[in-house]
């Protein structure tokens, strides 16, 4: 008789990798009572990832819909799981050590009790200290190895690093085939190797369905001695996201496999509740691509959770890219022709760049360089003309060890621009940050919160933090829905009157009426209103020339709260960086291109700005 095999619910990522959020903690209370009565389910994954900062954009306190969302499963005898990035931890840019610490000790006494901890570059350095600071906060330490398919990543390669990441004291090991293009036999070899050795090490399973190996890749796991599969289920299983459960369960049980039964009147109705919240809103924002399986994508190997958010980052730059071809009369190009370049400008860009597993935040990393490199040369300008300065650590070393050899064309880029390549331990780059934001906060008049968990959130997502307590994220998000509702129904020729949306955010509701023409009335206070007339009013140009921006994205003076920004009447210097660009989850650093003084700020924090519109204007 084979093993025991235990399922995890991917409910965080089942949402993610389909679409931008997650259901509101109102929805998630209302399905977990459903998760639970299907009775097969070991773990279920509640949060990490993004799901702090879609709360934050929701105008939600994630600290809150953690502690509401975890407490049925404790209450039930499930475990709960999140994801962290080692040194990146909730974010994509590298984090102090002091919010590191902090982080696992807000998440365990919310509820969390695993913490999977992946470095998307496999440098064991950047995950070893997260092993210590989960095991000290009473988490169970679960380290990944990220899994990707080139000749660097050998089975031998991943069985190395899973016997440092065990030797150095992790709990539990996860096979994390985040592009699902891990090959089967190859994965069955590692699982193998690593059971050999250490027995007693349970091993997690997770795959994206996209290119079509996940089915055949769990069987093989499982055969070599996986103790856990992470599936999804309908509606949102299969293309960007995971084998759906069923099939797995059927599968495995039909092998020999013990593993749970499924009730299945509890699984129709959370497929009920998923598909009344994609109804809801959040169908809003999942591309019907997205439900497909493509094999196409073996060979760019993009993960599944970042394929959630490329269909629209493709819409955003097939528009600016369209603009510029009608100005010289050209024809416009398709979706279809604007992402096999990018796949075939992944394929050029990914060795070049020391072969990084394509996870989050080098799979964005290495996607955002191609699709920049694409755009630009379809604008007729240079490849690598705009380098992110999170993409320039990748590539220096400040982020970790590349597995491979930087291309010599960045190499001599990185010389021109008189930027220095980094060897030591890439936390040194970081230095402790608690104390800068407990003093913000002190400043602002804000609560640190329950064991210090409000302070963690600031420290960890400034400009979203701010965004949410000022309530700009929540404006911003009721009327972006607002628009969506109304450009779908447009679509759809539905008759042209009012359509009224009621949104909960933080325990208070928000009602949105969208008319079909040019107004949008929600019910913010008229305070809120007036404020939004204020940032909507035509910009009166101020003297000198304007410095445009390089591409679609939204306007900050500063990448974190703690940082100085430039104002009206400071003098700068050609090639400082006066702003930022913030677009596909990357701050793109706007430099100065002469001398001179600022005379005047075209836009407000966190303003969206379409491509070559005035940023500032300096003289």
């Amino acid at each position: 008789m084979s093993h025991e095999v235990k399922f995890c619910l991917v409910f965080r990522d089942m949402w993610q990798s389909a679409g931008k959020y997650v259901p509101r903690v109102d929805q998630l209370v209302q399905v977990a009572p459903a998760i639970i009565d299907m009775g097969c389910f070991a773990r279920v994954e509640t949060n990490g990832g993004g799901f702090e900062q879609v709360n934050l954009l929701f105008g939600e306190n994630p600290n809150k819909a953690v502690r509401a969302w975890t407490k049925p499963f404790h209450d039930a005898g499930i475990q709960t799981q999140m994801l962290d990035r080692a040194l990146n931890g909730l974010r994509m840019s590298p984090v102090p050590a002091d919010v590191r610490k902090l982080f696992y000790k807000v998440k365990k006494v919310q509820g969390t009790d695993i913490t999977r901890t992946f470095c998307g570059l496999n440098d064991v350095r950047n995950i070893i200290p997260s092993i210590t600071y989960a095991k000290d906060a009473g988490m169970i330490s679960q380290c990944a190895l990220s899994i990707t398919h080139s000749p660097i990543h050998t089975v031998e390669y991943y069985t190395n690093m899973a016997v440092e990441l065990i030797k150095a004291g992790a709990n539990e090991i996860c096979i994390k085939d985040m592009a699902g293009i891990g090959r089967p036999y190859s994965l069955g070899q590692i699982v193998a190797n690593i059971k050999k050795k250490y027995p007693d090490i349970p091993i997690q399973y997770h795959s994206h369905a996209g290119p079509g190996f996940s089915v055949a890749s769990i069987l093989e796991v499982c055969q070599a001695g996986c103790d856990y599969i992470d599936v999804g289920m309908e509606p949102l299983s299969w293309g960007t996201g995971h084998a759906d459960l069923l099939t797995v369960q059927a599968m495995l049980k039909d092998a020999g496999f013990k593993v749970p039964e499924v009730n299945m009147e509890a699984y129709m109705r959370v497929r009920t509740l998923v598909q009344e919240f994609m109804d809801d809103f959040l169908g809003l924002y999942i591309s019907p691509r997205n439900r497909l399986m493509n094999s196409l994508l073996i060979a760019p190997g993009l993960p599944g959770g970042m394929m959630g958010s490329l269909m629209a980052d493709l819409e955003t730059n097939l528009e600016s890219i369209n603009k510029n071809r009608k100005k010289k009369g050209e024809k416009d190009m398709s979706q279809d022709e604007l992402l096999i370049k990018l796949f075939d400008e992944v394929a050029y860009v990914w060795p070049r760049v020391g072969y990084p597993p394509l996870v989050t935040p080098f799979s964005q990393y290495v996607k955002n360089l191609a699709l920049m490199n694409v755009t630009q040369m379809l604008k007729g300008k240079e490849r690598w003309s705009i380098i992110a300065d999170d993409i320039w650590d990748m590539l220096l070393g400040k982020a970790g060890r590349l597995p491979g050899k930087l291309a010599p064309e960045l190499i001599e880029k990185a010389q021109e621009e008189n930027r220095v390549f980094f060897e030591g331990n890439p936390q040194d780059n970081y230095p402790d940050a608690l104390d800068k934001y407990r003093a913000l906060m002190k400043e602002k008049h804000w609560d640190t919160g329950e064991n210090d968990e409000e302070l963690f959130e600031y420290a960890m997502h400034p400009a979203q933090y701010e965004a949410y307590r000022s309530g700009k994220a929540k404006a911003d998000f009721t009327a972006d829905v607002a628009k969506r509702i109304e450009e779908k129904n447009a679509a759809n020729n539905l008759p042209q009157k009012p359509q009224s949306l009621s949104v909960d955010v933080d325990g208070k509701l928000y009602k949105v009426v969208v008319s079909f023409g040019n107004s949008t009335v929600t019910d913010e206070p008229k305070e809120k209103e007036e404020e939004k007339k204020v940032e909507s009013a035509p910009i009166v140009a101020g003297e000198g020339e304007p410095l445009l921006a390089p591409l679609e994205g939204k306007f900050f003076l500063v990448k974190n709260a703690s940082d100085t920004p430039v104002k009206e009447g400071d003098t700068v210097v050609k090639g400082q960086t006066v702003c930022y660009i913030e677009a596909m989850k990357v701050y793109n650093a706007v430099a100065a291109e002469k001398d001179g003084v600022i005379t005047q700020i075209c836009l407000k924090q966190g303003d969206s700005v379409e491509e070559d519109k005035p940023l500032m204007m300096i003289k």
